[in-house]
Formats: structure tokens, sequence, C-alpha cells
């Protein structure tokens, strides 16, 4: 890092506390994803000085409510998708959408806001972060015109039903929702309109953080019909199989 750095003092202990967390939630953490997760605690630092991108000021408190608690993600997201096109919507200081593209290199990473100067800092900290699979859209989700993706995760984004509603357009048939929540939205979650369904909810534990965390994984109502069609027909044909014996 330069002189300019906004953690050059702090960085030993950032460097310490993120690995202390990455262990907590059993992610082998590479040298080379640990500095880039703190080069970009540092550029969001920086930026932050100048433009309002969050409003956690200190560099500990970004890695922890910020870096920590998108990498608590990472192993329920790996379980899903390793790879293939994901949209983070809203995605501010690049939250969740950094974080991924840092930690999965097979995942093309696009990270959307209607705000311009922090698709401008999208842009500089793929640039500065050598993320070759992430790129930055300036523009509303619902105007946005670059393909379908397999996933699409919000972070403190909307509600579960207007989540859904904004981005179904973008969002593949066999593709799924994923949103990042505080508490467990149960009015969220029973304000959902025929468009789509939930299918998994899980609790997160985020080290350093006391907060509740969960994620709501949902997906189209037309998929999710498809796809229980297909296992009663594969129960009735395991059936027929097993009484033919």
């Amino acid at each position: 890092m330069t002189a300019t750095s906004a953690i050059r003092d702090d960085r030993p202990a950032l460097g310490a506390a993120l690995a202390a967390a990455a262990e907590q939630l059993r992610i082998p953490l590479s040298e080379q994803q640990s500095s880039r997760l703190l080069d970009f605690v540092d550029l969001l630092a920086r930026w932050n000085r100048t433009y309002n991108l969050t409003a956690v000021r200190d560099p500990s408190a970004m890695l922890t409510q910020h870096v920590v608690d998108c990498l608590a993600v990472v192993p329920p997201l790996r379980r899903e998708h390793r790879s293939g096109r994901v949209l983070d919507v809203g995605s501010g200081g690049g939250l969740p959408g950094v974080v991924w593209a840092v930690m999965e290199p097979g995942m093309d990473v696009t990270c959307v806001d209607s705000v311009g100067k922090k698709a401008a800092f999208l842009q500089q900290a793929a640039a500065a972060l050598g993320l070759r699979n992430l790129r930055a859209e300036h523009a509303r989700v619902e105007t946005l015109a670059v393909g379908r993706f397999d996933l699409i995760a919000s972070r403190a984004f909307a509600a579960l039903a207007d989540f859904a509603a904004l981005t179904s357009p973008l969002l593949s048939n066999a593709g799924v929702w994923l949103a990042m929540k505080g508490k467990l939205p149960t009015a969220e979650m029973a304000a959902l309109g025929p468009a789509a369904d939930v299918f998994h909810v899980e609790q997160l534990q985020v080290p350093g953080l006391a907060a509740e965390r969960c994620l709501v994984w949902m997906r189209k109502r037309e998929a999710a019909t498809t796809i229980d069609h297909n296992e009663s027909v594969r129960t009735q044909s395991e059936s027929t199989r097993s009484i033919g014996r």
C-alpha cells in the first residue's frame, strides 16, 4: 500500500482479525485473498472520506460489519453456486459483490447501483484489486439489460416482494435469489407475491457481530413447480421399480 493508505498502521491487526474470522467460518483464506480483502477495506475507508459509501467510518468496524458479514455467506454460497453469473443489486460499497468476487474467481459478478459515485467506486475497486471477474453497472436494476443471471443477491436493498419483482426479468428460469437479512423477515415472506417461492431459510453466525443474520433463498414459482413435479415423477418411478422387484 502507498503512504496514503487509510489502514497502514492498523493493517497487521486487521489481517489477524480477518484470519481469525475466516478460521471461525472454516474458510481457507489464501495470502492473495487476504491481501485483496484488506486492500478493499483500505479503498473503502479512503473513498468514504469524500463520498458517503457507508455510515461505518472505522476500518476495524468496516472489516467486521461489512467484509466478515459478507464472508459468512461464502460457505452457503459455495454449497449452491461455485460458478455462473451473479448480480449484486444495490451494491453500494461493493457488498457483498466485491467480497464474493475475491473469494470465488469462478463467478462472474456484476454489481449494480443507481448512484453514480458508488458505481464509480465499484469500477475503481475492480481495477485496483485486479478482479477480472467483477464489473460495475451504473443503472437502476429495472432498466438493466445485460442478460440473465444464475444468482441474484441483495443486502439491505428492499423487501423480498420488491426485490423479486424488480429483478425477475434478470433471473434465469433455473436461477435463485439470495437475500441477506437481519432478523427473520416473517412478514416479508408472507407478503411475497405469486412470482417467487422461498425454498430455504438459514441463520448465520458472523464472527465478531452480535446482531442477528439470516439468508432467504427464493426461486421463481414456475421453476419451483417444475422441480416439485420432477421430484414427484422420480419418486413414483422409484416406487414402481421397487414394486417390480
